[in-house]
């Protein structure tokens, strides 16, 4: 499939917002078009469409369609990378079909067995369209209701609007895990995860698809820059990582890495151990509380006496390992931390 270019994008931003798409915002997708084109990552394989029946050759040509609605449809990969670590920390399949209620087929390559799934949409980089009127202090520009929802749901908001998504993530949440997917909307290409190559795949952690909606809720909201919020979701896939791994992970600047991670603290998404440098995830603020209960502020505490007890449910919820040090629990035991880490804390 062909890379689609900027005029075509101008195009379809013109068709959507009519006589709003005036030469303020022409130049500002543009130069939002240019920023993301020259960021391209690499991809694990090309996909193609079919909305509602119909083939399209991207999804801008759906969203200049307004009688593809995105009810139903089909995701093809084509192309696909034979690669190993091109799949790194990614779960293959060669289609996926979405259904009306919101649901997916996730089919897998050869004759694997087609897996079920809850899907989702994530809107990733994207321009919201504001005119120079409503981009003037004091003037109250359009806002975005929400970046998460279904595909249907997602083709209406980026219409309505419009905004001109240049980056998406799809999610499918599974019974016991969620399983992300990143698409390269502007070049209709399936992206190859961050961390593939340069984070060893063992210091992955697989939370369950609980967890992984309250994240995804968070992000959803749109309150956090793009790189904190991929900062953050390494971070819960995992028992602890620097500042030092993730500027590697993403290779930027360290210092951006740090502002966007002194935000998550600050927003007490993350806990940072000023004697190793390690930030964690904060598990339970990805939880809903109990019925009627609210959750009350939790102060910043060592690493080896964080004995918050939603905190370790929510650990030990998220995957057999122990919540404090990481190391691998036995399987089926009952047990919330390992015997080293139970004495540290008085529980052994």
């Amino acid at each position: 499939m062909s890379t689609v270019s900027s005029p075509e994008v101008q195009n379809v931003a013109r068709r959507l917002a009519g006589e709003r798409f005036d030469d303020y915002a022409a130049k500002g997708l543009a130069r939002a078009y240019d920023e993301y084109t020259g960021r391209r990552r690499k991809a694990v394989g090309t996909v193609s469409l079919e909305v509602d029946g119909q083939p399209f050759p991207n999804l801008f040509a759906v969203l200049a369609d307004p009688n593809a609605k995105f009810a139903r449809g089909t995701l093809t990969l084509t192309g696909a990378s034979p690669t190993p670590a091109d799949w790194e920390f990614l779960a293959p399949f060669s289609s996926v079909v979405f259904d009306a209620d919101g649901s997916a087929e996730l089919r897998g390559p050869g004759n694997a067995e087609p897996r079920r799934a809850i899907a989702r949409v994530l809107l990733r980089e994207h321009f919201l369209v504001r005119s120079k009127a409503e981009d003037a202090p004091g003037a109250t520009p359009p806002r975005m209701p929400g970046l998460i929802g279904t595909l249907e749901q997602g083709t209406t908001i980026c219409r309505g609007l419009p905004v001109l998504p240049f980056g998406v993530a799809l999610l499918f949440y599974l019974p016991e895990e969620r399983v992300r997917y990143e698409l390269d909307v502007v070049h209709s290409e399936l992206l190859r995860d961050p961390r593939a190559g340069r984070l060893a795949a063992p210091r992955r952690v697989r939370r369950t698809s609980r967890v992984a909606w309250g994240l995804d809720r968070k992000l959803g909201r749109g309150h956090l820059s793009l790189l904190a919020a991929r900062c953050l979701e390494v971070l819960v896939d995992s028992n602890g990582l620097t500042s030092i791994d993730l500027a590697h992970i993403f290779g930027g600047v360290r210092e951006l890495v740090d502002s966007a991670l002194r935000t998550l603290v600050e927003q007490r998404y993350v806990l940072f151990d000023g004697r190793t440098g390690v930030y964690r995830a904060r598990l339970e603020a990805f939880l809903p509380p109990p019925a009627g209960e609210r959750t009350p502020p939790v102060a910043p505490v060592r690493p080896e006496l964080r004995t918050s007890v939603q905190e370790l449910i929510a650990a030990a919820d998220a995957r057999a390992a122990c919540p404090l040090c990481g190391r691998p629990m036995p399987v089926g035991t009952p047990q919330l931390l390992c015997d080293d880490c139970a004495k540290k804390v008085g529980l052994g």
